[in-house]
């Protein structure tokens, strides 16, 4: 293991979270995935101030995200704060019909860039929430470990979680969010789908059907 990826590995076992499966590189440069720092800051126990929005447009959103890290000793705790931002078709790429979630965007690389900067992995590994430059470029993504599939390319994986969640937003009930993640099509998309991005779109399929008056009734299917 290079040198880089033995930091990193050793930084992410503190907060009990392996090198393998959460770390791949896209030309050379270590990419974690969004769902794992915030595995990691709950871990930590980091809790985020409100953002300031610094500009708030139909495609453009830029957030100055603060967060604190606990200290073992009182006065001991640790401030970082970074901005976030997404303006489309600059450093955040929308495909076809695609929704833009310029706020939701901006939110998480600025929480990612904290998170990145209290546990000390900044300028060692990016989110794959910054990956829109390595898009531009269509640079195939390799898992670290030799060991691993090659996965698959960046922007496919992109276009086909806006689909499905362009799909998920276009269900008006219960039943048809649950038939859309229950469908053996998107079964199979899902499994093509890195974890990351996989848990994602699933987390985003519950909040509709919790938008949509989910628990149900005992004796509903489920999409979980």
């Amino acid at each position: 293991m290079r040198t880089a990826d033995k930091q990193i590995a050793d930084i992410l076992v503190r907060y009990g979270e392996p090198f393998g499966g959460n770390v791949w590189r896209v030309q050379g440069t270590a990419v974690i995935y969004h769902k794992t720092l915030e595995r990691i800051a709950a871990q930590a126990g980091i809790v985020f101030e409100p953002p300031t929005v610094i500009r708030a447009e139909r495609d453009e959103a830029v957030m100055l995200v603060t967060g604190r890290l606990p200290g073992a000793k009182p006065g001991t705790e640790r401030v970082e704060w970074s901005m976030g931002e997404a303006l489309v078709n600059v450093n955040y790429r929308v495909s076809g019909k695609q929704a833009a979630y310029v706020y939701a965007m901006a939110e998480k690389r600025g929480k990612d860039r904290v998170i990145l900067k209290l546990i000390e992995l900044h300028g060692l590994v990016y989110s794959e929430e910054e990956a829109d430059e390595f898009r531009a470029h269509q640079l195939p993504i390799r898992a670290v470990d030799e060991d691993f599939e090659e996965a698959p390319a960046f922007d496919e994986v992109t276009e086909a979680e806006g689909d499905l969640k362009r799909r998920i937003d276009e269900a008006g009930t219960i039943n048809a969010v649950t038939d859309l993640m229950l469908d053996g099509a998107t079964q199979t998309i899902l499994a093509a789908m890195p974890p990351g991005t996989r848990d994602e779109v699933r987390d985003y399929a519950k909040a509709r059907l919790v938008a949509l008056g989910w628990p149900k009734r005992p004796g509903r299917r489920s999409a979980a």
